[in-house]
Order: C-alpha cells, then structure tokens, then sequence
C-alpha cells in the first residue's frame, strides 16, 4: 500500500488562494489548519516509519484529522474557489 500525506492544501487544492487568505486574517481558521497539518503529518509519520502504535491510537488520530477538516469546512463553503483563468471576453454584451 502507498502512503500518501493528506495535508490540507492538497484535499483542496481549487481553494487554495482561500485557504492562504484565512489562514492571514482568520486566527481561528489558522489554528485548526495548523492542527489538522500538524496531526496528518504525524499519522504519516506513524504509519510510514512502522511506530509501534495501537490500532485503536491511529484510528483515533484518522479521526481527530477528518474532524478538523470537517471543522474547517465552513469557511471554504462561504467563498466560491477561485480559480486562475480570465473571464471570457468573448461574450457578447450587445443585448445586455
């Protein structure tokens, strides 16, 4: 099996500009994006180094990381992504 980290960028990458903007100006957005990093990246190392631990110790912290994502998500839902493409100059504004 490929162990792969899930930091929170890459589960939403078409969010991106909105995450960096939260996590500037929104101290209770940053602190759960810094958990969630913080926590997956320690389920990685878990998972990917052999540490012995429980099954039930990193079910527990599969847990805690998609409830901080699940926490987060409000915030992305509030702001559309945005994306890098320019808008369409081809569309025709003679009948608006």
């Amino acid at each position: 099996m490929t162990l792969e980290k899930h930091s929170f960028l890459s589960e939403f990458p078409d969010h991106h500009h909105t995450i960096r903007h939260l996590k500037m100006h929104d101290r209770h957005f940053a602190k759960l994006f810094d958990e969630y990093n913080d926590l997956d990246h320690e389920v990685f190392s878990l998972e990917s180094a052999g540490i012995p631990t429980t099954d039930d110790n990193l079910e527990q912290k599969k847990c805690a990381v998609f409830s901080l994502k699940t926490r987060c998500l409000p915030w992305l839902k509030k702001k559309k992504p945005r994306n890098n493409t320019k808008p369409n100059n081809l569309i025709n504004h003679s009948y608006v």
